[in-house]
């Protein structure tokens, strides 16, 4: 099964910068999508093949999450913990046969960290709900986890300690999921492997000059490491300050 997760940063956007060109390219089983910035009302374009499963925030023009599969799924929910997390339209689980799959746009802890305590308990409430999942069955989870986990995961980890994405904080909750047994795929696949990241600012050339950060995700939990077949980055497609990201996976 190959599976695609890409934060677009708007998919209006994103569409007319060759959206439909890489999701054609690439032939997914498996299509999610952060911070789609939209509701599905609003799309003027279809997605041939696929089922869809929205989830917008009610703020419009704010977050959202979107997953296109060719394989129906046994169950939706988009609704994991109480109301003061639903508005945003962040996470979509769907049920398939033998696994969970999670896509996830985590809050950004902001500038000024004017959010972190918020993420926090985010990252509390979210890892409770992963747990209840996976008493069930197996988990793909995916998304735009806001956070580089490890100093070679950002081009510059000196310079930016503290900052959000980079706090001792965030790197504390995703190596809590990694003890737990979760699997990074990329590092399990290229454990050494440096200057590979997901998103660049848009200031500064920094993505000519590759100045990046890894905060784009695939996990798995409770699946056998050698049914991990491939993880791949994608940093040459462009449309988004994002790139997209690929499981291959034999589940």
């Amino acid at each position: 099964m190959k599976l695609i997760s890409w934060n677009v940063n708007g998919l209006r956007s994103c569409v007319n910068k060759g959206f439909f060109d890489f999701l054609e390219a690439v032939d997914a089983d498996v299509f999610c999508i952060q911070e789609t910035k939209m509701n599905k009302t609003q799309a003027n374009f279809v997605f041939p093949n696929y089922y869809e499963f929205w989830n917008s925030a009610r703020k419009k023009g704010y977050s959202g999450t979107l997953v296109l599969t060719k394989n129906k799924p046994l169950n939706t929910n988009y609704k994991f913990i109480e109301d003061e997390f639903l508005q945003e339209g962040r996470v979509i689980t769907l049920e398939f046969d033998n696994f969970f799959l999670i896509n996830s746009y985590t809050p950004n802890s902001q500038r000024k960290l004017l959010r972190l305590n918020y993420r926090m308990q985010w990252e509390d409430r979210f890892k409770d709900y992963l747990l209840e999942l996976a008493n069930k069955k197996s988990l793909i989870l995916c998304g735009d986890f806001n956070v580089a986990h490890k100093e070679i995961d950002i081009k510059y980890p000196n310079k930016n300690r503290q900052s959000a994405g980079f706090t001792d904080e965030e790197r504390k909750k995703f190596s809590n999921l990694i003890d737990l047994g979760f699997i990074d795929t990329f590092r399990f696949k290229c454990p050494d492997k440096n200057d590979a990241y997901t998103w660049w600012s848009y200031l500064f050339n920094a993505r000519q000059k590759n100045i990046g950060w890894r905060i784009d995700y695939f996990l798995t939990f409770k699946i056998d490491s050698k049914n991990i077949l491939d993880a791949k980055i994608y940093s040459e497609i462009l449309g988004s300050d994002h790139c997209p990201i690929e499981l291959l996976i034999d589940i």
